[in-house]
């Protein structure tokens, strides 16, 4: 654990033993006096400035724990052949060509990845016959050529960190346009009957598919042709900065609230109900904009967490921004007790009713009628589709003297189990 980290942590918890203190204050002098002394609500204010500052680097902890457990072995845990890794992504690539790649390793990859840096610094006009020939297993019809693997998945690992919902849902890479699959949502009838007796017919299940096409998701790094020709530029890491930083803003609003046109759809956009599949139960406070007076405020909290089914519960985590957080922060539940726990260490997150809380900035502020919790199990509610690979077309023309770098990535996403999740509805 490093300093910075376990600094974090503990100011936390000493934090929130202040905040605990300041804030029982603040209601006494509220029962007592009819209003908080100012001096109070501003000592109060700085604490929960300091708890913010503190949960943010140890939330950073925890996504980064979760990075770590998505990145593993083979079942034996042996080391992944990297000849084997190399012909999986050029035969990926071919595949959306209608083709195969064969005799394809390690050092073919190599060839690629030192001729793709050489193409992002000098364009393939002015390479020779040798360096376009090692461009040619990632060379798209469209133009461009398509990122070799490992920048590519260094690219998506700076959008997970950036972009939690990556480290929640369910995340699966195609090579076609889209993925589908079925909702089994029924069960086979049965029923008990005697040795002798007739078996009468009973009523069979039945499935319904559901499909997640995926959406073109782009970014347009531009650098001065000055900057590319210094050699001591690293023309990797930057241009993956550049374009996730794009695509963690734009992947990040859409999993949460995107249309489904021209984009995912986020798991906000559904409308209330509990008819499967296509609605989400959506549970009131009771209060517009609010939790209702205690001590029946945490009631809602209980409501939605237990009206999980089982083994979604056991996977269950709270999604709300910081807003709502500073919120729930101060909700007890009827013995005066608080509901929310900061985390103990560093890689724990805070939790609520004994359930880790997960930071989804792009999730509304509590208002009237906002569904500003969401709360579940949500690899097993939400499902984000890749296509392989990214594409980078070279643009010297558009704006010089600057070059720019037209990359995009197919990305989709979809709800495609409705039950795993639910919201909580500031209203009535």
């Amino acid at each position: 654990m490093s300093d910075e980290i376990k600094q974090a942590v503990e100011t936390i918890n000493t934090a929130f033993t202040e905040f605990k203190a300041a804030n029982d204050a603040r209601l006494k002098e509220i029962e007592t006096k009819g209003a908080a002394d100012p001096v109070t609500e501003a000592k109060l204010a700085k604490i929960e400035a300091d708890l913010d500052a503190a949960q943010k680097k140890a939330d950073a902890a925890v996504l980064a724990t979760k990075r770590q457990s998505r990145i593993v072995t083979d079942e034996k845990g042996n080391e992944v052949d990297l000849d084997q890794k190399a012909l999986a992504w050029a035969d990926m690539i071919a595949r959306k060509s209608g083709s195969r790649a064969s005799n394809f390793g390690a050092k073919e990859l190599d060839g690629y990845k030192n001729q793709f840096l050489s193409y992002m610094r000098k364009g393939d006009q002015v390479m020779g016959a040798d360096e376009i020939k090692a461009l040619s297993v990632g060379s798209d019809p469209d133009g461009g050529y398509v990122v070799y693997p490992d920048m590519s998945g260094r690219t998506v690992s700076k959008v997970f960190e950036t972009s939690p919902m990556r480290a929640y849902a369910s995340v699966q890479t195609i090579s076609t346009d889209a993925l589908e699959g079925l909702f089994d949502l029924d069960e086979a009838a049965s029923g008990w009957v005697g040795e002798t007796q007739a078996r009468a017919e009973t009523g069979t299940p039945t499935l319904k598919a559901w499909r997640i096409p995926t959406h073109e998701l782009f970014a347009f790094p531009k650098a001065t042709q000055k900057l590319l020709d210094d050699a001591a530029i690293d023309m990797e890491a930057w241009l993956a900065n550049k374009v996730a930083e794009k695509f963690a803003r734009d992947e990040s609003a859409a999993f949460v609230t995107g249309s489904g046109v021209d984009k995912p759809r986020g798991f906000l956009t559904y409308t209330a109900g509990t008819t499967l599949p296509g609605t989400i139960e959506q549970v009131p406070t009771g209060v517009s904009g609010g939790f209702a007076a205690a001590p029946n405020g945490g009631d809602v909290l209980i409501d939605a967490l237990y009206g999980l089914k089982a083994p979604y519960r056991a996977n269950a985590t709270w999604f709300m921004n910081r807003v709502t957080t500073k919120l729930v922060r101060k909700v007890k539940d009827s013995d005066g007790a608080y509901l929310w726990s900061p985390g103990i260490a560093a890689g724990q997150p805070a939790s609520l009713l004994g359930y880790p809380v997960a930071s989804f900035e792009d999730m509304p502020d509590p208002a009237a009628s906002s569904l500003s919790i969401a709360v579940g199990d949500m690899r097993a509610a939400y499902q984000i589709v890749d296509r392989v690979g990214i594409r980078v077309l070279r643009d010297p023309y558009t704006a010089k003297p600057y070059v720019g770098f037209y990359s995009t990535k197919r990305v989709g996403g979809d709800i495609i189990n409705f039950e795993a999740l639910k919201l909580i509805r500031f209203n009535s």
